[in-house]
């Protein structure tokens, strides 16, 4: 889930265990942790109850090779930032993030290039030009509902604006989390431009909740009806779905386009290896074993997501009702370079239409 502060769990050989404190090993410490690999990362991909496709991944990885991960957890911007503090002690070994904030952590010098075996079969788009980073895990943007309450989900954003949702709605930041900064992008993209996707954001105001550094938090919500409707995205809202049964996936549209078709975006989990890591080596393990196509083969199987390799073709339940969850979605693929290149003042612009 997308938590809104940092949150630091251990990975132990044989299993996982929750560390209530730990600290990521520095440059000084290599010699003498050098069969540990340190992950900063976007929650989304680890279990609440150790079920998570990272659980499987870690701990198969630790069993191959006897190497330990240490996994600190935040939003998506938030461990970027981390990782920026730390630019003259490096802390992490392999950083894990969604777009635009793998573009930016690429933009500040944060990633040195390596491509993990099997990066050849990632399509062009999910993975950097540059080679700094590699899509692992393939995911889509979307909302939830709640379908006890809402027999049918809404079709247009311009029903969320009925008082009908009036305080029970609520989306997290721009900025701060992937999956709200994806409610810009997408807005922009459905509206047709900036300035009409923030005059509708004003208005949408009105039913906010108010802001959410934390996009996980708000699916226990909509299941217990306390919010009708939230963002979030495919993968997390899924693997969610197993343990809250009232979560309903969908995706807005406008009611210009009413009759068309639904719209989403890729939204994937990126890694990428960071430059004067402590521990290169055992970073560019990790990240070639979580490409690698037995661990892509149970992305959704065991994540609820999609898999980042084209030549892995699941065919289990999970991956079987996902795609039906993207049956009839038009995909559009947003011009990264120009989001990490203007969030801020996209970001801006939204504080300004919103005043968040």
């Amino acid at each position: 889930m997308r938590r809104n502060t940092l949150t630091t769990l251990g990975a132990v050989t044989g299993g996982l265990a929750l560390a209530a404190s730990l600290t990521a090993c520095g440059g000084s410490s290599a010699a003498s942790d050098a069969k540990v690999v340190t992950v900063y990362s976007a929650d989304g991909l680890k279990g609440e109850n150790g079920n998570g496709w990272y659980d499987k991944v870690f701990k198969d990885f630790t069993a191959k090779t006897g190497i330990k991960v240490k996994y600190v957890e935040g939003g998506s911007g938030e461990v970027v930032q981390r990782a920026v503090r730390e630019k003259t002690n490096t802390q992490a070994d392999v950083l894990v993030t969604l777009p635009p904030f793998i573009q930016q952590a690429d933009g500040k010098g944060l990633l040195a290039k390596y491509a993990p075996k099997g990066a050849d079969q990632v399509d062009g788009a999910d993975k950097g030009a540059d080679g700094t980073w590699t899509s692992v895990v393939n995911n889509y943007f979307g909302f939830i509902y709640n379908k006890n309450e809402l027999k049918t989900p809404p079709t247009t954003w311009e029903e969320l604006l009925d008082g009908k949702y009036k305080n029970k709605l609520q989306y997290s930041t721009p900025g701060v989390a992937g999956d709200g900064t994806a409610v810009v992008v997408k807005a922009m993209h459905d509206f047709g431009g900036k300035q009409a996707a923030m005059d509708y954001l004003k208005k949408l105001q009105a039913n906010n909740v108010g802001p959410s550094a934390s996009t996980g938090k708000l699916a226990p919500k909509v299941d217990k009806g306390e919010l009708l409707v939230a963002n979030g995205d495919v993968q997390m809202n899924y693997a969610q779905a197993k343990t809250m049964p009232h979560l309903g996936i969908w995706f807005p549209k406008t009611a210009k386009n009413a009759s068309g078709k639904a719209t989403s975006f890729a939204l994937p989990y990126a890694g990428g290896l960071v430059k004067n890591a402590p521990h290169t080596a055992n970073g560019k393990k990790l990240l070639d074993f979580m490409l690698d196509a037995k661990q892509q083969q149970e992305v959704s199987s065991i994540g609820g997501g999609f898999s980042a390799r084209q030549d892995v073709k699941a065919t289990d339940a999970n991956a079987i009702a996902l795609a039906k969850v993207m049956d009839g979605v038009e995909i559009f693929e947003p011009d990264w370079n120009d989001i990490d290149e203007n969030l801020q003042t996209y970001v801006e612009d939204w504080k300004s239409a919103t005043g968040s």
